[in-house]
């Protein structure tokens, strides 16, 4: 199958790595507006480069394409190689407004092609241990939960043209870095979201970026399950992510790729963290990018459903933009699924 990769930033060497360790895949082209940019990822990888992604899609005619670009390019992109018939495999956040979400939403149904959403670390080892025991149920029912994400972010790294912006960027941490930990927490305590009380500010750069760095927000279920969720990129390190999942007999906790289980006062290590499959990326984010694409994969040579489309992995987008009506607006808001 050939393949291209639009955006060569930071992100996009995750795709490059996988794609190029894959049997019966073949990278076909790399795109980037910065043209520079995109023939060292050619040179490096084999493949032609291109400036112009409307430009690519037509020169090229790959069968898929990995959307590693801005976020607010995301969906146009999408939207465009799957009225092709172009298979796409998007960096998160499928997207950053209501009404292009529609519009992805759309597109994915009226397409034949297979979209799907990075939301890699539901392949992290912890993740797939922590299900099983959830569907083990010895531990009982999940009552309550937290997650945490307390990363840095300095100046530096909103020194390009879209980071930190409400337009390029669509929001601050819950768009960027929290989103992840947002789609995890709700994939493990299962069910919906009914609504959340949140409010979101900027303690750490005011005079540089337009969007939030702190989120607090709490969820609850239909079920009356309540999450309490946390994430700032400005703490003075980039920590692991925790995630506590208070069950009726035990507290499961995930920290980092760290599983643990407290239970009568004792603590048991069932999960620690391994290897990173050979895949760059970094451990307090993940490093599953390669599992998640080798599925990806799988699911168009064997028809399989990808588990991640945009109606899954824009459960997330309806979140975060739920996040925001209500610290805008200081009132409870609920979720309505469609």
């Amino acid at each position: 199958m050939r393949v291209a990769v639009v955006g060569c930033g930071g992100i996009s060497k995750c795709h490059l790595d996988a794609l190029s360790a894959m049997e019966d895949v073949e990278i076909s082209s790399v795109t980037d507006i910065r043209l520079e940019r995109a023939g060292a990822a050619a040179e490096k990888y084999g493949c032609s480069a291109y400036g112009d992604f409307r430009e690519m899609l037509d020169a090229d005619a790959p069968e898929a394409v990995h959307i590693c670009t801005p976020h607010y390019l995301h969906v146009p992109m999408a939207v465009e190689a799957l009225g092709r018939g172009i298979h796409v495999l998007s960096e998160k956040p499928c997207a950053i407004k209501a009404d292009e979400l529609s519009r992805l939403r759309l597109a994915q149904s009226m397409s034949s092609a297979v979209y799907g959403v990075c939301f890699q670390n539901r392949y992290n080892g912890s993740v797939k241990t922590v299900m099983e025991l959830l569907q083990q149920g010895k531990y009982g029912r999940i009552i309550t939960a937290r997650a945490c994400v307390h990363w840095f972010r300095d100046k530096e790294y909103y020194s390009d043209d879209w980071h930190g912006t409400l337009e390029r960027e669509g929001g601050g941490v819950m768009v960027n870095q929290a989103v992840h930990t947002l789609d995890l927490m709700r994939y493990l305590i299962g069910g919906r979201i009914a609504y959340v009380d949140a409010h979101v500010a900027n303690y750490h750069l005011r005079d540089v970026i337009e969007v939030e760095d702190t989120a607090d927000a709490r969820f609850v279920f239909e079920d009356g399950t309540v999450a309490l969720f946390s994430a700032s990129t400005a703490f003075g390190i980039s920590s692991d992510i925790i995630i506590d999942l208070c069950c009726e007999k035990a507290t499961i906790r995930i920290e980092g790729d760290n599983v643990f289980v407290l239970s009568n006062g004792e603590v048991e290590v069932v999960h620690t963290a391994g290897a990173d499959n050979g895949i760059a990326g970094k451990s307090y984010w993940g490093t599953s990018h390669g599992a998640l694409i080798n599925d990806f994969y799988d699911c168009i040579k064997t028809g399989r459903k990808f588990p991640i489309d945009s109606y899954e992995g824009g459960k997330a987008v309806e979140e975060f933009l739920a996040v925001y009506r209500s610290s805008e607006t200081g009132s409870r808001v609920y979720l309505e699924r469609k």
